[in-house]
């Protein structure tokens, strides 16, 4: 095998003038400040991949819903699957229902991505098991686009034991929490569905928040802190 083989996934993507400019003008991140929850434009999002690697394997497609004003915007969805040459059936596609054909299909990686992310816009990212979205997305947008991620996520699977320790779940999955909060989503495993249910949780999430005297970023990302802390020290004395 060439050792050397790896290295034309380092070099830059083929962008259009156009796509180069679009890029440089995608707005600022919003950072976990003293800015109000109403205030914040959250984005919930979910990403099929073509598996759990996240050195190796790739975005097959995107569901995001815009959170604004604490209201879920039906008409701010985004959905797109995106192409990728010589794609396998694989495990995963049989679990997220993505078949070669619709792979074929897709949208350019870069144009797909570069929409998203205009999509996205000055945005805080939240996503159930949000580490992993995050190094998927970091990764396609520094392979596909050449564009660094510097948004901020916030993990609703943190949230909801944090903000709800009654329920006592534990490690619980989505569709844990989908029951518990009697959430109905016949269309699970589908990036965009899992997007929805993920964001009527939150907002469920979001009024525990305000009900318990946490109404800005900047709480929000102290209470997660501290929860977490708090999770190690107990589960060191196990």
């Amino acid at each position: 095998m060439n050792a050397l083989a790896w290295l034309p996934q380092l070099r830059a993507p083929k962008l259009t003038a156009e796509q180069i400019a679009r890029r440089a003008a995608l707005p600022p991140i919003q950072p976990l400040d003293d800015t109000s929850l109403d205030d914040t434009r959250l984005v919930v999002l979910d990403l099929e991949t073509s598996g759990l690697n996240v050195h190796r394997d790739l975005i097959l497609s995107i569901g995001a819903v815009a959170i604004e004003q604490g209201v879920i915007h039906f008409g701010k969805q985004f959905e797109r699957t995106l192409y990728r040459a010589n794609h396998p059936l694989t495990e995963t596609v049989l679990i997220h229902g993505i078949s070669p054909s619709e792979i074929e299909q897709g949208g350019a990686a870069a144009a797909t991505l570069l929409d998203f992310m205009e999509f996205a816009g000055q945005c805080v990212f939240l996503a159930y098991h949000a580490p992993f979205d995050q190094r998927m997305l970091t990764r396609g947008l520094r392979l596909d686009l050449g564009h660094k991620l510097r948004h901020k996520f916030i993990d609703v699977a943190e949230l909801a034991p944090m903000l709800c320790p009654e329920a006592e779940l534990g490690r619980a999955s989505l569709d844990d929490w989908a029951g518990y909060f009697r959430l109905n989503n016949s269309q699970r495993h589908n990036a965009a569905a899992d997007a929805m249910i993920t964001a009527e949780i939150a907002l469920i999430l979001l009024s525990k928040a305000r009900a318990q005297g946490i109404t800005t970023l900047a709480q929000l990302h102290t209470r997660l802190g501290h929860w977490r802390q708090l999770r190690q020290a107990r589960n060191a004395g196990v």
